[in-house]
């Protein structure tokens, strides 16, 4: 028992760190990526598996932010880093130190990623290019002053047509500051409006070479801009990200600049074919009015005749005319002569009699009934003044009654039982009243 070595939890784990992380300080692995995840860090954890095993992976943002394409769930990818414990949960992972897709490189993978993107938000829509200015009296070439395509795109559009302005905006086409040195040109030209059209060029590379015009800021700075563009990038065979986004895609830099501006023979070819036009169809017009003069002066009269035929046709009118208005006349005479009449007959002066002679009979019928009604009414109130004159006790009094009533309370004293020796009394006789005080009581 005292022979035994005995390790606690840490230090197992510390010594195989040590003894497992020298031995794999710079490895390459190769695998499908599965539950990626970034948080707001910035780094990247994922699982690496394959048909039996998974190991855990991590790579941090400054490794991350290098990446050209980005990495998904199912991806294969071959990545290289080094091996490391983590001592508080006991487990290995993979530090990764790059990453780039097995199979496709990711410089293509790269592409075609932001290219599916970019076209689901719609930068590739036809109906949002810009059309050509037919010759653009500034154009602006933002490329490297120091390479062939720069020279060749001067040659091109000074032999074409001499007179035209051309402002190199002069930029790097190749390296990490290239994209924004690109945006920052289109900017420029857009903002302070340097030129009615844009030609950004370059001549052809790899995709690595080209690979600043396919970066999502070069292709945003070109949708963005109000100038319209003409992307000349590359060889016929090149595509790239500016293409799709670009007004207009040219094969090459020489090819943009022979779409850029027609030659000076097209367009004198042009206005002379537009003067032709234009002549040939005033000539055409002048034939067609000269065919309508004489089909209308077929149909012309004398303006005498014209004259007497309107003279003839006016008198008739107004002969016309003046029957109707006599016609109306007297129709309307007659119609007032029976108007005449019909009030005549009507005449109020008998209503009025008639009127009055009913309001003198209905007048004295009203008196009689309301001398009848006032008699009436004054016979019954007799009766009932007769009626109330034989209930009123005042009357009864004049016969010699007379009213008592205990006092204090006034209570009327109709049997001599409610009453005793000294009570007081009050007795009301027809004409005045006496208060007395009972001696005796006879019952």
């Amino acid at each position: 028992m005292q022979n035994r070595l005995i390790f606690t939890v840490s230090e197992l784990t510390r010594h195989i760190k040590a003894s497992l992380e020298p031995q794999y300080e710079d490895i390459w692995v190769e695998g499908e990526i599965s539950n990626m995840r970034i948080p707001s860090s910035g780094h990247c954890y994922f699982t690496l598996k394959d048909e039996k095993s998974q190991v855990r992976a991590v790579m941090f943002r400054m490794k991350t932010r290098l990446l050209r394409f980005v990495p998904e769930d199912g991806q294969k990818i071959v990545c290289r880093g080094r091996i490391n414990v983590y001592e508080p949960r006991g487990e290995y992972q993979i530090v990764a130190e790059m990453m780039e897709p097995k199979g496709v490189g990711q410089l293509q993978l790269a592409f075609e990623q932001l290219k599916n993107r970019l076209q689901e938000e719609g930068l590739f829509r036809k109906e949002t290019k810009k059309a050509l200015p037919a010759l653009p009296k500034k154009i602006a070439i933002i490329t490297s002053p120091t390479g062939a395509a720069v020279r060749d795109i001067i040659n091109i559009t000074t032999r074409r047509f001499p007179d035209r302005h051309l402002l190199v905006v002069p930029v790097r086409v190749q390296g990490e500051e290239a994209p924004d040195e690109i945006a920052e040109a289109l900017s420029l030209a857009n903002r302070h409006h340097l030129a009615d059209v844009i030609l950004l060029a370059r001549g052809g590379g790899s995709l690595e070479d080209l690979w600043a015009f396919n970066t999502e800021k070069v292709a945003r700075a070109v949708a963005a801009s109000d100038i319209p563009i003409i992307s000349a990038v590359g060889h016929e065979t090149d595509f790239t990200i500016a293409d799709f986004v670009a007004d207009i895609r040219a094969p090459t830099p020489s090819a943009g600049a022979e779409i850029v501006i027609k030659a000076k023979s097209e367009f004198a070819r042009d206005l002379s074919h537009l003067v032709f036009r234009l002549t040939n169809g005033i000539h055409q017009g002048i034939d067609r009015i000269r065919n309508r003069v004489g089909h209308c002066a077929g149909h012309l009269t004398s303006p005498a005749k014209k004259t007497a035929d309107y003279r003839l046709r006016i008198d008739d009118i107004t002969m016309r005319l003046i029957q109707t208005l006599l016609r109306h006349v007297q129709q309307k005479r007659g119609e007032i002569t029976n108007a005449l009449m019909a009030v005549r007959s009507f005449s109020p002066a008998r209503t009025i009699g008639a009127h009055k002679a009913r309001t003198a009979y209905r007048e004295k019928n009203l008196i009689n009934a309301m001398r009848a009604c006032v008699q009436q009414k004054t016979a019954r109130m007799h009766t009932c003044l007769g009626r109330l004159n034989a209930l009123n006790p005042l009357e009864v009094l004049e016969r010699g009654y007379s009213i008592t009533r205990q006092l204090p309370s006034h209570t009327i004293i109709k049997d001599a039982a409610q009453l005793k020796q000294g009570d007081s009394l009050n007795v009301t006789f027809s004409k005045g009243a006496v208060d007395c005080i009972v001696k005796k009581v006879l019952h």
